[in-house]
C-alpha cells in the first residue's frame, strides 16, 4: 500500500491543479453569487406573499366577501327583528289584532258598514298598426 501513495498524491495534485482555476473564479464571484441568491429569494418571497394561496390578492377578495356577508347578516337580523316585533304585536297588542282582522278578514264592529271598491277593469291595448311604424 505504501507503494501506491506517491501515485495517489500525484493524482490528487493533478485534480487540484485542474479544479484550482474554477475555485479561484468562484471565490472572486462569491459576492455576485450571494447577491443573486438573495435577490432570487426576495423575488420568490414577494411572489408568494402577493399571489400565494394565502397571499394579499386572496386576502383582499376574502375581506370584500366578508364585508358583503356582514351587511347581509345585518339586513337579515333587521328583518328578523321586524318579524319578531310583528309576531309579538299580533299575540299581545289588541290594536294590532283588530287592525289585521279588519284589513285581512273584513271584520266589522256591530253597526259598521264596510265598503269594498270593485276591482279595476283590465286595460285593453289598441290594436292599431301605428305603434309598429
Amino acid at each position: 500500500m505504501a507503494d501506491h501513495a506517491p501515485r495517489a498524491e500525484a493524482f490528487a495534485e493533478r485534480v487540484a491543479d485542474q479544479v484550482r482555476p474554477y475555485a479561484v473564479k468562484l471565490h472572486h464571484a462569491r459576492r455576485r453569487i450571494a447577491t443573486a441568491g438573495v435577490f432570487a429569494i426576495t423575488a420568490w418571497l414577494f411572489i408568494h406573499v402577493m399571489f400565494g394561496p394565502n397571499g394579499m390578492v386572496v386576502y383582499r377578495q376574502k375581506k370584500a366577501e366578508y364585508q358583503v356577508l356582514q351587511k347581509e347578516v345585518q339586513n337579515l337580523q333587521k328583518d328578523n327583528d321586524k318579524a319578531t316585533d310583528e309576531v309579538t304585536a299580533l299575540k299581545e297588542d289588541p290594536k294590532t289584532i283588530e287592525k289585521e282582522a279588519r284589513e285581512q278578514l273584513h271584520y266589522a264592529k256591530p253597526g259598521e258598514v264596510i265598503y269594498v271598491a270593485p276591482a279595476p277593469p283590465p286595460q285593453q291595448h289598441p290594436t292599431t298598426d301605428s305603434a309598429r311604424k
